[in-house]
């Protein structure tokens, strides 16, 4: 019988024996550790992070969740779960009109280099329907009215609640209330230019551009109630010159923000990233 691969994740207060206890529960399982990894902000007092994927025969599973919960999970005050490898992420996507961070995950997924399954995109535009549905994956178009933003957030949870495990922002130009992030219930990605604080609203390459920056680029993160300040997963940058226009700045900021944001949305399906309060650690 062949073995499943599963992951577990955990944080908790650092102290002795954890690495012990675990590795300990699971030899007794009659899991084999494949890969552990492992950090502590201060091992005076900090806070233990650790990934472990582990082999384990599919007739042993039975319990073992709760008996790890029992065993192990109370006696460290661990913050944890297990995930089997073999069951791909649900992932929806949100966008509005730039359609190249939903191409490139696109693109990925059908390449089968991102380990999620794509199960639909929903925009507050119709524009991208054609490209979508080329795909074979539902997409739903969603209006944003000025004075209706809750009935459309409405209409989204009904579309996303209960059938996906993680939603990404690529390029959804509306800002979610705290109210639906709450009902929702499951992490969102977003992805944004670098310049943020200093160029936050409309156009801001043509602002880059005035101030002659010579450094652009993106962030992925953790989409929480207040605007753009969630825990960061990956951040990149290029170098530009005084010879790159406004045109060229967009397009070396849209190449950096699909490649960021993909590395993010893969990370995450990967069970490599762990939030700590306004952080992560990434494995």
């Amino acid at each position: 019988m062949r073995t499943t691969l599963l992951r577990l994740l955990v944080s908790c207060p650092d102290r002795p024996g954890i690495i012990s206890a675990v590795s300990g529960f699971l030899f007794e399982a009659g899991a084999n550790i494949v890969r552990s990894d492992q950090y502590s902000t201060d091992p005076e007092g900090g806070s233990f992070f650790l990934r472990m994927e582990f082999a384990l025969d599919p007739g042993k599973r039975d319990g073992l969740a709760e008996r790890f919960g029992l065993a192990i999970a109370e006696r460290f005050d661990m913050t944890w779960r297990l995930w089997d490898a073999a069951q791909r992420k649900r992932v929806a996507i949100l966008v509005s009109r730039e359609d190249h961070c939903l191409q490139d995950l696109l693109w990925r997924w059908r390449r089968g280099d991102l380990d999620a399954e794509i199960v639909l995109v929903a925009s507050n535009h119709a524009d991208l329907r054609e490209d979508v549905e080329a795909y074979g994956i539902p997409y739903h178009h969603v209006p944003v009215e000025r004075d209706h933003k809750p009935e459309a957030e409405d209409k989204l949870l009904e579309l996303l609640r209960g059938n996906c495990d993680l939603v990404v922002l690529a390029r959804y130009m509306q800002i979610l209330s705290g109210v639906f992030l709450d009902q929702l219930a499951v992490p969102v990605i977003n992805i944004h230019h670098s310049f943020l604080p200093a160029f936050a609203g409309a156009e801001p390459y043509a602002r880059a551009k005035e101030r002659g920056v010579k450094l652009i680029g993106a962030t992925a993160h953790y989409v929480t109630e207040e605007l753009d300040a969630g825990p960061i997963v990956e951040q990149d940058v290029i170098r530009v010159s005084h010879r790159d226009d406004i045109a060229a700045l967009a397009r070396l900021g849209a190449d950096i923000e699909r490649t960021v944001l993909a590395r993010a949305v893969s990370w995450h399906c990967a069970d490599r990233v762990l939030r700590h309060g306004n952080t992560t650690v990434v494995f």
